[in-house]
């Protein structure tokens, strides 16, 4: 549950329940950020929202947080609606605590692009690398701009982006396929994998194909979200639809999972409030 005591409603709201904590147990600090990776694009939306609310209830700040987004377009300006420095400035900073200078997103309109992604990484280094990238995927199975193809070692750097992303993105472009940018500036496969943990949010049947091969193949370049499967400490949040290409049992073994999850985490809340307990009982006696 989250701090307010609800239950998100929708799926893609649910990291809304794992951020939170991992900031707070991090306990952060000007001179010790929490560093956290975030994606773009209509399925993260839920989760911002739901931060935002726990934000404005006084259950979490972003003050001694840095961010940095995964992705951006070329050569459309900062200002332009469909940016992703728009985005997130729309959808969420703008609404949460976390001071402009934390921010770090790529420039699609930097002189050097090659230096613009060699300093990025060298950035999120500086900070001794990023503890939680919360992340989505494309239809192809795409983390980021990572398109199929691309190598899972790769680093920040300039992609031309597949035909079938330009296409699924026409809708943020008035459904004109013209309009939208055919390079971007992306974080690697590598650069997300270098995280402390990976939350990715995969919703709906159009990305059920891209859950199934990432969950059920091997890993393979084609679909660069199976590289997660390499990951200590990678989850993947998926709405009912998404799960329509996955076997039966596959299904059936992770909401096993789940349930048994949720009497772990039912049993670590008890036994929290019972060491307070103690201590305060404890320290009645001195």
């Amino acid at each position: 549950m989250s701090p307010n005591g609800e239950h998100p409603a929708q799926p893609s709201a649910l990291p809304s329940l794992s951020v939170p904590p991992s900031i707070n147990d991090y306990k952060p600090t000007a001179e010790r950020p929490f560093v956290l990776g975030l994606p773009t694009g209509s399925s993260p939306i839920p989760t911002y929202k739901a931060l935002i609310k726990i934000v404005k209830a006084g259950a979490l700040s972003f003050k001694h947080v840095v961010t940095f987004n995964m992705d951006e377009y070329v050569g459309i300006p900062r200002e332009h609606p469909e940016s992703y420095h728009s985005f997130m400035f729309r959808e969420f900073f703008a609404h949460i605590d976390i001071p402009p200078e934390n921010v770090h997103i790529l420039d699609g309109n930097a002189l050097d692009l090659v230096g613009e992604c060699k300093a990025y990484e060298e950035k999120i280094k500086s900070y001794g690398g990023v503890e939680l990238f919360l992340g989505g995927i494309g239809e192809d199975g795409h983390i980021a701009f990572n398109e199929p193809g691309s190598s899972l070692a790769s680093r920040t750097r300039i992609k031309t982006l597949a035909y079938d992303t330009i296409l699924a993105n026409a809708r943020f472009f008035g459904n004109n396929i013209n309009a939208v940018p055919r390079m971007a500036l992306t974080v690697g496969v590598a650069t997300v994998m270098d995280s402390r943990e990976v939350i990715i949010i995969v919703t709906g049947l159009r990305k059920a194909l891209a859950l199934s091969k990432a969950i059920e193949d091997g890993i393979n370049h084609l679909w660069t979200v199976s590289a997660l499967q390499m990951h200590p400490w990678a989850l993947i949040v998926a709405d009912e639809d998404a799960t329509s290409e996955l076997h039966v049992k596959t299904v059936k073994y992770f909401k096993s999972i789940e349930r048994v999850q949720e009497d772990v985490e039912r049993n670590q809340v008890q036994l929290k409030a019972s060491a307070i307990l103690l201590q305060q009982v404890e320290a009645g006696k001195s």
